[in-house]
């Protein structure tokens, strides 16, 4: 196993015990970071959406949460890997099984600088959402109001910690 195959599985191995400095400690300090619902930039705003959904798991829902990952692979620049999350969406109580692919890029200290995860929004949506999500889960709309409730959510969980 690479070392970069390595840091994707402490990654992983730490997101499953919902342990963010772990995950921290995989990312390098300019890490840009971009899914379906985030787009964020640096070590900071990064780490700031996995604490929130971190403590969100574990003050909501730690029962219903688990994480499984696979096919992780790297070289010394790129690297990919699947990961399943298993949680209750703290927004509706709805329970989600979300499939997401992830790709990677790597500094040259083996930190992960990038880090794509992909999924199928309306899946998602379906599942987090209940019937707006069957409904307007495919349409740009309701995608941009996630994104911009999340981005809102962040924004204030990051002044929060500011602040403590």
């Amino acid at each position: 196993m690479t070392p970069q195959a390595q840091t994707l599985t402490r990654f992983y191995t730490a997101f499953a015990a919902l342990d963010a400095a772990g995950m921290a400690s995989c990312y390098a300090d300019s890490v840009v970071f971009d899914d379906e619902v985030f787009s964020l930039q640096g070590k900071a705003q990064t780490m700031g959406m996995w604490t929130m959904l971190c403590d969100a798991i574990r003050t909501q829902g730690r029962d219903d949460w688990r994480l499984d990952f696979s096919a992780i692979g790297a070289d010394a620049h790129t690297g990919q890997a699947h990961w399943e999350a298993h949680y209750r969406f703290s927004g509706t109580g709805r329970l989600v099984h979300n499939r997401i692919d992830a790709q990677f890029g790597f500094d040259p200290q083996g930190l992960i600088c990038s880090h794509r995860d992909q999924f199928n929004f309306w899946r998602w949506s379906r599942q987090a959402l209940g019937a707006p999500g069957w409904v307007l889960g495919w349409t740009a709309l309701l995608r941009r109001k996630v994104r911009a409730q999340a981005r809102a959510k962040l924004k204030k969980f990051l002044a929060v910690r500011a602040g403590a």
